[in-house]
């Protein structure tokens, strides 16, 4: 077996990095106006994001290769809805990655004085190559490096929560004015959404499934741990935050950690923790762009794609991927930069979600049709339960995020004539 190949720890580095970095150190501003209710979308959306966990274990453990949920799709429903869902999959997989960027060089904010937005799109975008440059050159070497930034995560997930939860104030979780007359069925919906933002990239460890050691034990077993771990990380990292600075307050942070550290042991922490979390940021971007560059790679080796996606390095990395997501990336940057973080954030977030929960419906109506045949009820029950799920969360979704995310399904009828596998048809 290659030496190349990656282990259980390197995978479920790849798990709890992709789902854990910008979700939880921004989510906590987004939720602010919303109260309690934040707190119960983390739970909600906590759920969902397990039982969709348990069925792309089942499905890798099936289907161990590399490209993910559009291997599932073409098993069950063939080529052509196996190409409009990884397109639109690869395709949001690297625009929502901005998020990620954004965040990170968010939280090096304190380290100067009121940067402008010019000034964090440059840094953004030196980031971003500095990445780029890692997953070009080999995969083994990126799944190393989110093994480590994992290891490092552990420290403000840990430690942040002993020390904001002493000065722990319910109080400060309030309601903003502006929603207080709203349904309790329009703020769970909302704010669920917006939670489940945090885990998306349940699925992430099915991508590079050939690059993997025993893909069919070693994935399902890192998707399952990895996924609970998160969730359990999530909700009490928020609660502690949300629980030391006023709503009010904490809705217009760019940095809501460090700003609830700020508050609790001072600058000299706080500045400490801001370094720690743009790195466990990084991480994640890490695990976007390794994970975007696999989607491409496996949607090329079943032409589903032109076939220089997949055109590999010496040290087996598909650069060309890695190069063409990354260089796509620059212009979302630079069109969604706004004065306001939580505009640009919550902007990517309603659309990207959208796209992500329409793959995961169709990987579980595939999940549904094996267990059918199978007659296995259990399965059934849970497959029936998560397309519920994330039905219930698009049809309480605005309107217009809903059209901007049929964008990326519609826009692959300007590729689809281009790919191997249509011109085969001819």
């Amino acid at each position: 077996m290659s030496k190349k190949m990656m282990g259980f720890w390197a995978v479920f580095a790849i798990v709890f990095g992709s789902q854990i970095g910008s979700g939880i150190f921004m989510l906590p501003s987004v939720l602010a106006p919303y109260g309690m209710f934040g707190i119960y979308g983390w739970c909600i959306a906590g759920f969902g994001a397990i039982l969709l966990a348990l069925i792309f274990s089942e499905l890798c453990a099936r289907f161990p290769q590399t490209g993910g949920p559009h291997i599932y799709v073409k098993k069950g429903f063939g080529m052509l809805p196996a190409f409009f869902i990884g397109w639109a999959y690869w395709l949001v997989s690297w625009v929502s990655t901005s998020v990620v960027v954004v965040s990170a060089v968010a939280y090096l904010n304190p380290f100067f004085d009121n940067p402008s937005p010019n000034t964090n799109l440059v840094t953004e975008i030196c980031l971003l190559a500095i990445i780029t440059a890692i997953n070009c050159k080999s995969v083994k070497l990126s799944g190393q490096i989110e093994f480590a930034l994992t290891l490092l995560k552990f420290i403000p997930f840990v430690v942040v929560p002993i020390i904001l939860l002493q000065s722990f104030d319910s109080s400060c979780i309030a309601i903003s004015k502006d929603l207080a007359s709203a349904s309790v069925q329009k703020l769970i919906s909302i704010v669920t959404i917006l939670c489940f933002w945090g885990f998306i990239g349940v699925e992430c460890a099915t991508t590079p499934a050939g690059s993997v050691k025993n893909p069919e034990k070693t994935i399902p077993r890192a998707i399952i741990l990895g996924t609970c771990s998160v969730a359990i990380v999530y909700f009490i990292n928020n609660a502690a935050v949300m629980g030391v600075v006023p709503s009010a307050i904490l809705a217009q942070s760019s940095a809501p950690f460090v700003d609830a550290i700020h508050v609790v042991a001072g600058k000299n922490v706080s500045l400490l923790l801001s370094s720690v979390a743009s790195i466990v940021c990084i991480g994640t971007l890490n695990a976007w762009v390794l994970t975007s560059a696999q989607i491409s790679l496996g949607l090329a080796q079943d032409k589903l794609l032109p076939a220089f996606f997949a055109k590999k390095s010496k040290e087996d990395s598909p650069y060309i991927s890695v190069l063409i997501s990354s260089i796509g990336l620059v212009p979302i940057l630079i069109l969604t930069k706004q004065e306001n973080f939580a505009d640009q954030i919550s902007y990517i977030i309603n659309f990207s979600v959208i796209v992500f929960l329409i793959v995961y419906i169709m990987c579980c109506a595939v999940y549904l049709k094996i267990m059918f045949k199978e007659k296995n009820i259990l399965k059934i029950i849970l497959g029936v339960i998560s397309v519920g799920f994330c039905m219930l969360a698009i049809l309480d979704s605005p309107i217009r995020a809903i059209i901007d995310s049929s964008v990326f399904f519609v826009s692959g009828c300007l590729i689809l004539p281009f790919t191997p596998f249509f011109r085969s048809k001819k």
